[in-house]
């Protein structure tokens, strides 16, 4: 496994993230044993940077999984006041078992107004830092105007920017133009480290080929992937080491795709629509509908759901 420095966090990381999303109670919903053996099998061959949200629901599996271990770990929160935010990294260490968490960030920031809107949370990440609580303070982002903003904070010390082939999910611009801000970040010294390369499923047909062009950009330091067996974790750490995968394990999770399913017994509140971070959902004749060719297969959805009948399958 191939590692490298996150910007001037004085962090050194596995290129592959291993994404937790993925495992938890929004998407795969592994029991606790089988979800933290997929983790473990990522830290047994090299992996040691874990993405995780409070919202994910993962924190059990990281604890589980990282007895022992010394693992980079980053979370997140759409904490917005500096107690809100003291609340979610304490209740993080506890949760994880640790006395601080790597990095820390504002969860899915959407715009430069939504950052100053998130200045007091911001401003306890800075005083968590010299207190020994965090490492680092990032933001999350999907959009471009983001990545520009956050590289010129000296508070923000990581970006975590949606990034992938063809752009799917960027939602003010272009794939090329997320590469040149990621560019310019990382030239700032931000640590870069990148979400959904493949497009929340759309690209598992050309994995290899999504993987390895993120891989190739400028400036990104690791990639967070989702997994949810040793399969998965096999195949992105082969091609991660700069192997060739097994052909037959490739053809196999080529052909996987997942999808989001509205049961139902959907009701039609609205709120997943509303809560969509790519606009692919909603409400038709009493009921949400997913556009397929806009889902991230991100779960975000599901969070929301009061009737729980949004599911990642």
């Amino acid at each position: 496994m191939e590692y490298r420095s996150l910007g001037n966090t004085g962090l050194k990381v596995s290129r592959l993230c291993f994404g937790a999303l993925t495992i938890g109670p929004l998407q795969a919903r592994l029991p606790l044993q089988d979800g933290a053996a997929v983790i473990r099998a990522a830290l047994d061959a090299g992996v040691n940077f874990i993405d995780t949200a409070e919202m994910y629901g993962t924190y059990p599996y990281i604890k589980t999984a990282c007895r022992g271990a010394e693992v980079v770990v980053a979370s997140k929160s759409y904490a917005y006041t500096s107690a809100a935010m003291r609340r979610s990294v304490e209740d993080a260490c506890r949760a994880i078992g640790r006395d601080y968490i790597d990095i820390f960030m504002l969860h899915e920031q959407p715009s430069r107004l939504t950052l100053a809107g998130h200045a007091d949370a911001l401003a306890f990440l800075g005083d968590a830092k010299r207190q020994g609580l965090i490492r680092a303070a990032g933001v999350s982002t999907h959009t471009v105007e983001v990545v520009r903003a956050a590289a010129e904070m000296a508070d923000i010390d990581v970006i975590h920017p949606l990034f992938n082939m063809h752009g799917i999910g960027i939602m003010d611009g272009t794939a090329a133009e997320m590469a040149a801000a990621i560019t310019a970040a990382a030239a700032a010294g931000k640590g870069i480290y990148t979400m959904k390369a493949l497009a929340g499923g759309h690209l598992i047909g050309d994995a290899a080929a999504a993987l390895s062009w993120v891989l190739a950009a400028a400036g990104v330091s690791a990639v967070a992937v989702g997994m949810q067996s040793p399969d998965e974790v096999a195949y992105n750490c082969t091609l991660f080491s700069g192997a060739a995968p097994d052909t037959a394990l490739a053809a196999r999770l080529g052909k996987r795709t997942r999808r989001l399913l509205v049961e139902d017994w959907c009701v039609g509140c609205g709120r997943c629509a509303a809560r969509c971070p790519a606009g692919a959902l909603r409400v038709r004749d009493g009921r949400a509908v997913v556009d397929a060719a806009k889902c991230l297969c991100c779960g975000y959805c599901g969070a929301e759901c009061p009737e729980f009948c949004l599911k990642i399958i």
